[in-house]
């Protein structure tokens, strides 16, 4: 499966993408903002990649620049609910070098697209993390609603931080297509 857009490609996770994930988990300001406090080691994701590959509930996705077939980031539609019609949705760039550049933009608008027109589903929630500025951005640009805060509910770097409960609704998604 492949998704595309101007600049990017979405295909389905491999296990060779796990060096670049590990590489991720690694970059400091990127555990930050996504609350990564676990240490993971290449076998682990490579395991958790063959996994989710298994795993019909849920699409792994990298994000690979089209120029060049590099891989800059990944994303997960995730706890598909096919009765209720929803999904959780995760997203993460592979370095902080690659953020600000519209490439997280560009997938998440290629993910609407598929949830919403090819997967036929109503909702798509996420959780981000109130230090998460350019992330809440991000997805506020794309249509995400803010429903809710989990307050304090990350203890991270000596500091509590909120959890931030956003949705996009097919309703509002079609709305953005006017």
């Amino acid at each position: 499966m492949r998704l595309e857009s101007e600049r990017i490609y979405l295909r389905l996770l491999c296990e060779s993408d796990a060096p670049i994930i590990l590489g991720s988990t690694l970059d400091k300001e990127i555990r930050y903002m996504t609350g990564t406090t676990f240490n993971f080691s290449l076998q682990q994701i490579k395991t958790h990649i063959n996994n989710i590959n298994n795993d019909s509930s849920r699409y792994d996705f990298a994000i690979c620049l089209k120029s060049s077939d590099e891989m800059i980031g990944e994303l997960s539609i995730y706890d598909i609910d096919e009765e209720n019609k929803k999904a959780g949705f995760r997203i993460s760039m592979a370095s902080t070098s690659l953020t600000g550049k519209g490439f997280g933009t560009e997938a998440i608008n290629i993910v609407l697209s598929f949830v919403f027109d090819q997967l036929n589903l109503n909702r798509l929630q996420l959780e981000v993390f109130s230090q998460n500025l350019r992330g809440i951005r991000a997805y506020e640009k794309v249509g995400f609603v803010k429903e809710g805060v989990l307050r304090q509910s990350l203890y991270y770097n000596k500091a509590y931080s909120d959890e931030i409960i956003m949705a996009i609704l097919k309703s509002d998604y079609e709305k953005l297509l006017l």
